[in-house]
């Protein structure tokens, strides 16, 4: 039987570096489209099994180079999102348009199926941007083919994350964290290991059209997160919780940054658990698991933020105040 070829879009990310050591080393072969290829180049190929890795350079959404390429793939993955909006980058172009336009051409070509990662929790944010953005993009890829799948992960954290380590990186420097809504938005983070192998089994599985909720064994409210970040880290901080008219202030002056640390946009979407939402089936309910516990694998890579480092001995100090 013939291998699968796979087409990933948003192979830079740590899901999709991930996912090409997975594929790979079961002998699918992958083309993954960035960007620049000079700077992708050396964080891809060392994560790939020799020969089975194409890299392919698209720095605008070049529909005819898009059509070729999707042209010639069983499976066509999409991983590319953002969390803020940029000059050249918005929210509508990344979630809705681009999807939109894979998934025209998947059903042209009538390739296998599309995957498209989407978001959780998102259904009732209705003053998000971000998430008006996701949802659109899921209802016109739903229309264009019928073949698809769209995955909505919770939290998806790891050592290539820039969820857990630019927290631990903000721990480990201030002596006040602030929070949000009084930390009790309600999360269910799941390892980018157990989210790969939810991909894994799709792609090489039958099934063709579903809509999964992707969630870890926990379900962890921000302000637990951030007890278990400083735990893992020996640390102790002053969790303070900001009154929303204050927090919109300093959202909107953090937006301004080049990488900003919150938005408007975040801020609103704070309000919203992140969790099972009923709408959907999980990935538990079709047999795939996902069993890495949260300070587990946070103890696996959060001695980088201890003093000490790697030789350091974790005492389990951290806490608030």
């Amino acid at each position: 039987m013939k291998q699968k070829e796979i087409l990933l879009f948003g192979a830079t990310g740590q899901i999709g570096r991930n996912l090409i050591r997975k594929l790979t080393k079961n002998n699918y072969k992958v083309t993954a489209v960035t960007r620049n290829i000079h700077r992708a180049g050396y964080k891809l190929k060392t994560q790939a099994n020799p020969g089975y890795l194409n890299l392919v350079e698209l720095k605008n959404f070049d529909v005819n180079k898009i059509e070729e390429l999707i042209k010639n793939c069983s499976i066509c993955i999409n991983l590319i999102g953002i969390l803020y909006e940029k000059k050249n980058q918005n929210f509508k172009m990344i979630h809705s348009d681009l999807p939109s336009l894979l998934s025209i051409k998947a059903n042209e070509y009538k390739i296998e199926k599309f995957i498209h990662i989407s978001a959780l929790g998102i259904e009732k944010a209705y003053d998000s941007n971000y998430a008006k953005s996701k949802l659109e993009g899921e209802k016109r890829i739903l229309k264009n083919f019928n073949n698809s799948i769209i995955l909505k992960p919770s939290i998806v954290y790891s050592i290539d994350d820039n969820f857990t380590t630019n927290f631990m990186t903000l721990l480990s420097r201030l002596p006040v964290m602030p929070i949000y809504y009084n930390g009790r938005t309600k999360f269910s983070p799941i390892h980018v290991i157990d989210l790969v192998e939810i991909l894994f089994q799709l792609i090489r599985g039958k099934k063709q059209k579903l809509v999964l909720e992707c969630l870890g064994p926990e379900v962890i409210t921000f302000k637990e997160i951030l007890n278990k970040l400083l735990n893992s880290i020996n640390k102790k901080r002053l969790l303070l919780p900001l009154p929303l008219p204050i927090a919109s202030l300093s959202a909107k002056i953090l937006q301004i940054l080049p990488k900003p640390l919150l938005t408007e946009d975040q801020l609103k979407l704070l309000k919203y658990d992140n969790t099972k939402s009923g709408l959907y089936e999980t990935n538990f309910d079709i047999g795939i698991k996902a069993d890495r516990i949260f300070d587990v694998e946070l103890e696996k890579y959060s001695f980088n933020w201890r003093s000490g480092g790697q030789f350091s001995k974790n005492n389990k100090l951290g806490q608030t105040k």
